[in-house]
């Protein structure tokens, strides 16, 4: 059978002026059984695939054509975005670099303008840097033999401003402890001699920066907008279960990070997290307590959420979803019972 020429008489033959598609398609199927003699039910699966696509190929024409335009239209928009979104961080830096030009010497003004800059400037990309260069600055600066507090508060604010404007979900956040460990570890292999102390300075401003983001999330659901708690509803479950889970998250990046570098970096890791395990309680403590407030105050949202999406379930698409379920189960147990026949006849054969 020539079914490239079946698919270009079919292609030829379409009737168009029909209104509707059942119409369309019913005339194209009438066309190959009665005009083209086409014994349908005896087609094999390639004979029957390329009718159907041909069919999809002519209705969707079209609007394959507007998504390919769309799809043009956005990765020139996400060009621009991300153009547009880097113009923006240099223009901040340039400008935080003309004040602090003009408050030379003026180091309290100065010591506050940094602390506004840390807040104003986006740092999910540039955490590697950073923190590279902040605990190098602590080492060179080290008179007293003492990083430990100076690199806990400097992790602490850098975690804190990187977390805090994002999503809590477990994926940002892993992401970023990831970053700010890694890069700690990279100075702290580089200046043996001070590796226990960047480490344990390292994960406890973490930790604490990890709390702090947290406690700021608790406090904004109290005065969380109408839209907002909307999109907290839509990801409701999620952050319910990375709250109850900010422990073992902040244990399983340093426990991650640990079997990922050489030995003495893992066994020094490995320590410090065992002997944090009674600092991670305010961890947990401050995490359960903004879950439980979540819970009482956005439990009747949720329900409504639930509600919304039992109505969702009733949509087109939620309808061919379970059609094409069933569908899909038919053709397994078509497939079991061919294949079980297959097997019985190959036995009795063998009988016989």
């Amino acid at each position: 059978m020539d079914i490239e020429k079946i698919n270009s008489d079919l292609t030829t033959a379409y009737n168009h002026r029909f209104k509707s598609i059942d119409k369309r398609v019913k005339h194209a199927m009438d066309y190959l059984n009665d005009d083209l003699n086409l014994e349908l039910n005896k087609l094999n699966l390639s004979e029957i695939k390329g009718i159907a696509i041909t069919i999809l190929d002519i209705e969707t024409s079209s609007l394959k054509n507007d998504v390919e335009s769309l799809l043009a239209q956005k990765e020139v928009l996400e060009r621009n975005l991300e153009k547009k979104a880097q113009e923006l961080q240099e223009s901040k830096y340039s400008i935080f670099n003309a004040i602090e030009n003009s408050l030379e010497n003026q180091e309290d003004a100065l010591s506050k303008l940094h602390q506004v800059k840390l807040q104003s400037i986006d740092l999910y990309d540039m955490l590697s840097e950073m923190v590279e260069s902040a605990i190098i600055t602590a080492l060179e600066k080290d008179n007293d033999g003492d990083i430990t507090q100076t690199t806990v508060e400097v992790i602490k604010d850098i975690t804190y401003e990187a977390i805090k404007e994002g999503s809590l979900n477990t994926i940002r956040v892993r992401k970023i402890l990831s970053t700010i460990l890694q890069s700690s570890i990279d100075i702290a292999e580089a200046t043996p001699t001070k590796a226990d102390e960047i480490l344990n300075a390292t994960l406890r401003g973490m930790r604490s920066g990890l709390v702090r983001s947290i406690d700021r999330f608790k406090k904004r659901l109290a005065f969380m907008p109408v839209e907002a708690k909307h999109i907290l509803i839509e990801d409701y479950d999620t952050i319910m279960e990375d709250l109850n889970q900010s422990d073992t998250l902040f244990s399983q990046v340093v426990q991650s990070k640990a079997s990922e570098n050489n030995q003495e970096t893992n066994k020094l890791l490995v320590e410090i997290n065992k002997n944090m395990r009674y600092d991670l309680q305010e961890l947990v403590h401050i995490s359960k307590e903004t879950a439980d407030i979540m819970r009482d105050r956005f439990s009747s949202f949720a329900k409504t959420a639930v509600k919304k999406a039992d109505t969702a379930m009733k949509s087109k698409t939620a309808q061919e979803a379970k059609r094409m379920g069933k569908q899909a189960l038919e053709v397994a147990r078509v497939a079991l019972g061919s294949a079980i026949k297959t097997a019985k006849d190959a036995i009795d054969k063998d009988k016989k």
